[in-house]
């Protein structure tokens, strides 16, 4: 009865230790594909105020509740199970989906950039006149966009696990990263109303704070959107080098490398790793601004056969 006791503990330790391990195992594959999301995310949060542009203080909160149930609702119904069966019945197509996605997030990246220098932004939404649930819907369609490449991008850094921890680490990045940037968001919007309601204390220091909360947020969100841009830029332009490789166009990895190489051995891995995020910024904004370009010719054109027809 002892002896029938014991080796039960023992498989119970056994199956603990196993269970731990693969806990380990989700959690760092959760790591790592939260960092390369990272351009996508800061992104996202710096997009999402938009939509809550024209809104009374009393319905930022609820609108932005209504969102991140939509963005999980994009993640977990949606976009979860099709990247899973794409990764079983289909694992060849995951490089050119992150070769889409990363053309896609070159192109937003340099498209952002173009308008500022050609002072031309069309990019806002002008949902001041929309309802809210028209507001909803809108910033529901442009989280799935986000959302496919985060959840894309994560996918493809766990690559060498088993499904089920597949399934567990996508389903914890969907969480985290959506209640992450949705925290975020919440935070941003209700910072003027607080800083507002400080501002109108008896107690100078209190007033000084509130005053520096109301003048820093713009601030913020100008940098969130710089920093957004420069790291969807640069998250863009490595995914295409690296992805390239793995379907046999390996001649812009091999000269980044060539160039890296040199630089890692001679002054260490930090500056190697800025050497090799600024090379991929670089190639990020030039296949961005040509795919912007064909962007606006197509455009152009397709106006032009419009007006032609019209007459």
């Amino acid at each position: 009865m002892a002896g029938g006791l014991i080796a039960l503990v023992d498989d119970v330790t056994a199956l603990a230790k196993i269970a731990a391990a693969s806990l380990d195992d989700v959690a760092a594959g959760a790591a790592r594909a939260g960092t390369k999301t990272l351009g996508v995310v800061i992104d996202d949060t710096a997009v999402t105020p938009q939509y809550i542009k024209g809104l009374g203080p009393q319905r930022e909160l609820p609108i932005i509740w209504r969102i991140t149930k939509g963005s999980l609702r994009n993640k977990l119904v949606f976009i979860l199970p099709a990247v899973l069966l794409l990764s079983v019945v289909a694992p060849w197509s995951l490089p050119y989906l992150l070769i889409a996605g990363g053309s896609y997030l070159c192109f937003e990246g340099a498209h952002k950039i173009v308008e500022r220098v050609i002072g031309n932004s069309t990019h806002t939404p002008a949902i001041h006149t929309q309802s809210e649930d028209s507001m909803v819907r809108q910033a529901v369609r442009t989280d799935f966009i986000l959302s496919s490449e985060i959840m894309v991008i994560a996918l493809n850094e766990v690559t060498d696990s088993t499904l089920w921890q597949k399934l567990a680490i996508l389903i914890f990045v969907a969480f985290l990263i959506t209640l992450f940037v949705y925290g975020v968001v919440a935070v941003i919007v209700k910072t003027d109303d607080v800083g507002l309601l400080l501002s109108t204390k008896k107690s100078r220091s209190f007033q000084i704070l509130g005053t520096l909360l109301i003048k820093a947020m713009p601030c913020v969100l100008r940098i969130l959107t710089v920093v957004g841009t420069a790291a969807m830029i640069w998250v863009g332009g490595h995914m295409l080098i690296v992805q390239l490789a793995e379907i046999g166009l390996d001649h812009p990895h091999h000269i980044l490398q060539g160039a890296i190489d040199p630089v890692v051995a001679r002054a260490g891995s930090f500056i190697g790793w800025v050497v090799e995020t600024f090379s991929s910024a670089i190639v990020g904004f030039l296949w961005g601004a040509i795919l912007v370009g064909l962007s606006s010719a197509y455009g152009k054109l397709h106006k032009n056969y419009a007006l032609r027809d019209g007459n």
